[in-house]
């Protein structure tokens, strides 16, 4: 600074020092003002492929949270199989999979993964929709009519007996293409099926249906991937995390209805 009568008044030197500082402090601001845009960034985009136990039921649900607290949010979804769900990921051409069992392929990293019992879907007019406890298909199968998926039934996936598999096979007069025909078929013709927990809750929305546990335990994945992590917006992972919770708060209340049976 150089004096100035009773006064100070910077120098060329202090004014360039001043300029330089100035900077700074601008710069951090507006470093401060861009973390504070991409805290509260809201838009951005989601795109799901979900295997079709989910589709009416559980991702739905998750979408409708995220939706009304994100409002400029876009979410575009489809149902598929597995197998296309993964190919899907695996070229990009969705954020998100939902697939039915594990996904250890190339190209796929899981962000979630939960698994939860079978259970007995059953007309809400047939005697064991009155019973409590869990049902025990060694003994069911020789007295009643069992809907088949595809003329089989998902043996690796469900972890199921193979000669209890071949047996219910024997004794059923309906194949299904999915839950949700399924779910329909049970009601309208007194057959009874096996569903995992997801599509049963959405058949007992549907109406005419109850399901109850099962003494056999046949274990039904679900598991949500992606291409990479790094390449999820904030967005999509907070959708991932609500969904998550979701179908685990599912998962453990079958699990207990299963135990106080």
């Amino acid at each position: 600074f150089a004096r100035v009568g009773r006064g100070l008044t910077p120098t060329v030197e202090g004014q360039q020092f001043y300029n330089v500082v100035e900077g700074m402090f601008v710069g951090i601001d507006r470093l401060q003002e861009q973390a504070v845009a991409i805290r509260t960034k809201q838009h951005g985009s989601i795109s799901i492929s979900t295997i079709q136990s989910l589709a009416s039921t559980e991702l739905p649900i998750a979408v409708g949270r995220v939706y009304r607290d994100n409002p400029d949010i876009r979410f575009t979804i489809n149902s598929r199989n597995t197998p296309a769900i993964i190919d899907a990921v695996q070229m990009r051409q969705v954020d998100l999979g939902i697939v039915g069992r594990d996904a250890n392929h190339e190209g796929v990293d899981t962000l979630f993964q939960t698994s939860a019992p079978y259970v007995c879907l059953i007309p809400e007019n047939h005697r064991l929709a009155d019973e409590t406890g869990s049902i025990d298909l060694e003994q069911l199968v020789t007295t009643e009519t069992f809907i088949t998926f595809g003329g089989a039934y998902p043996d690796k996936m469900m972890s199921i007996d193979p000669e209890l598999s071949r047996r219910l096979q024997e004794r059923s007069r309906l194949t299904a293409a999915n839950m949700p025909l399924t779910g329909a078929l049970v009601r309208e013709t007194g057959a009874l099926a096996i569903a995992d927990p997801f599509s049963a809750e959405q058949a007992v929305r549907m109406g005419g249906v109850v399901f109850r546990p099962l003494v056999q335990t046949l274990t039904y994945f679900v598991t949500i991937i992606t291409a990479g992590r790094e390449n999820l917006s904030r967005q999509a992972i907070s959708f991932v995390d609500v969904l998550a919770s979701q179908l685990s708060e599912r998962v453990d209340f079958v699990n207990a209805l299963r135990k106080s049976s």
